[in-house]
């Protein structure tokens, strides 16, 4: 298990920035070659971010690099560039057909990165209509990022705190993932300094499924952590639920009773994903 909760964007061109995420508790870090770059300096990102990948320092972080679409000029050369980097994934924008992803992959194996994961951004109306189909598209797409920004520009909505707006499209995404086996991260909140919103935002991704958020500001990373990761009072319940159910199983009983909930197959699973998160983040540590 490799825990998500929070995955925060790093502008490419900031090394600065770059630096400092190694000190971050976020469970990822996105260097950005896409809209955090203008044009004319995305050849200099490539080489800030190759410099501080191979530097190394980020400790248990999972480092991804979100590439430029490979219909603009610099997708192509952000794929040779990377994808032999000591990266986990490459994440690419405005994923919206498989056969997308299909020459995705390809360049990326061509590129030396045939063990590398690939996550896609759902980010458009033609991409959430298609998004069974993508999730589903190959066993390299592990992780598919919801792209809110863009997705409410292309819709010609409005950002609103409920986000009522995209709430179809995140539910939907997030079904498509859960039956493709995919792993899903919420888009970003960009009123970074209301902390209150942003705690709302977080706990609604959580409730309609999502395994974490990706973030454009480190003071968002706490929040996220907390919201998207047990707690010490669920990782106890988890604990007992278990060896509850276990004892339960051992006198020939379906269901038992803790703290005045009833326990059966499906809670005894969700306790199990439960202390295999905590154990993972224990694990790091």
């Amino acid at each position: 298990m490799t825990p998500r909760r929070s995955v925060l964007y790093m502008p490419g061109a900031n090394e600065r920035a770059m630096e400092k995420a190694r000190g971050i508790d976020c469970d990822g870090v996105i260097f950005d070659l896409e809209d955090a770059v203008a044009p004319e300096v995305k050849p200099r990102a490539r080489e800030r971010i190759a410099a501080a990948i191979s530097a190394g320092g980020y400790g248990y972080r999972e480092l991804v690099v979100r590439a430029n679409g490979l219909d603009t000029p610099w997708g192509a050369e952000d794929i040779a560039r990377m994808a032999a980097l000591p990266i986990a994934a490459m994440l690419f924008p405005k994923v919206e057909t498989v056969a997308q992803v299909a020459e995705i992959v390809a360049r990326v194996d061509a590129a030396g990165g045939a063990e590398l994961a690939v996550w896609i951004m759902i980010e458009t109306p033609r991409g959430v209509q298609n998004v069974e189909a993508l999730a589903a598209s190959s066993d390299r797409v592990t992780v598919l990022a919801m792209g809110t920004s863009d997705l409410v520009k292309e819709l010609r909505g409005r950002h609103r705190a409920d986000r009522a707006g995209v709430t179809y499209a995140l539910q939907r995404c997030v079904i498509a993932a859960r039956a493709a086996g995919k792993e899903i991260l919420d888009g970003v909140h960009l009123d970074f300094r209301d902390a209150d919103s942003f705690r709302a935002a977080c706990e609604q991704g959580r409730d309609l499924g999502f395994d974490g958020k990706t973030l454009i500001h480190p003071t968002q990373v706490p929040v996220a952590n907390a919201v998207f990761g047990p707690s010490a009072e669920e990782i106890d319940f988890a604990r007992r639920a278990r060896e509850a159910w276990e004892a339960a199983r051992a006198a020939g009983k379906g269901v038992v009773e803790v703290d005045g909930r009833l326990v059966e197959n499906m809670h005894v699973a969700e306790a199990e994903r439960t202390l295999a998160f905590a154990d993972a983040l224990a694990g790091r540590r």
